[in-house]
């Protein structure tokens, strides 16, 4: 499958990192996209880097599998593309979101086979969806959907807590904070699905996803990140 061709736009492409015009098609220039922190042979069920290709799971998944069946991700969360996360996510720059979806259906194209029947996106609890005015993992998985011809679900699952951010709070802080903080609002009907978020660090948060997904009858679930944070 190939990447629809972007219409005709009125503006140049610009690379979001260094500024120079692009003939790439993308908001980033060759060069730029060379530098992305590629992740390289990783554990099918949660995208941490394997040393080798043989065994395809972790020490880890092996002695504890994640609720997820798999876990894709192209890039390490790491300069320059936490950069880009970083500047949608806390300083509303929209237009990212289009970028990190392209970069990521580059990588999902090649490694999603079979497709799953919808992606839902990560959901933000009201308020905190009130206060930033978006959610970036639907802001991504939107051009990601239109892309692959998968539906977006956004009413499968919804936040029941406003839990604190999990950004500064170790392992198990981070446990403790997302667990019980989901909850199934309609039931699901498609037995293959894509949890969507922008990254993944400790995993807790779409791993209480994924139970919710299994316990409704989801009979395959999907990671999909934009970047995976290495090993805390």
């Amino acid at each position: 499958m190939r990447l629809k061709t972007l219409p005709q736009r009125l503006y140049p492409f610009v690379c979001a990192l260094c500024g120079a015009s692009t003939d790439t098609g993308l908001d980033l220039c060759t060069a730029c996209q060379a530098d992305l922190p590629l992740l390289g042979v990783t554990c099918l069920r949660c995208a941490q880097p394997l040393s080798a290709v043989d065994p395809k799971i972790c020490g880890t998944c092996q002695q504890q599998a994640p609720p997820q069946d798999r876990t894709l991700s192209a890039y390490r969360y790491e300069p320059p593309l936490d950069h880009l996360i970083l500047q949608l996510k806390f300083h509303g720059k929209l237009h990212l979101a289009l970028l990190l979806s392209q970069l990521t259906a580059q990588y999902l194209i090649q490694h999603s086979h079979p497709l799953p029947e919808c992606i839902i996106p990560v959901p933000l609890h009201p308020s905190r969806l009130r206060e930033r005015g978006f959610n970036q993992a639907s802001e991504i998985a939107k051009p990601i959907a239109t892309q692959l011809k998968i539906p977006i679900n956004h009413q499968i699952i919804y936040r029941k807590h406003n839990t604190a951010p999990q950004s500064g709070l170790s392992q198990q802080e981070r446990k403790r904070n997302i667990r019980d903080a989901f909850a199934l609002h309609k039931p699901l009907t498609a037995r293959h699905v894509a949890i969507m978020d922008d990254v993944l660090t400790t995993g807790h948060t779409v791993a209480e996803i994924a139970k919710i997904l299994r316990h409704a009858g989801a009979h395959t679930i999907e990671v999909w990140v934009c970047a995976r944070t290495l090993s805390l």
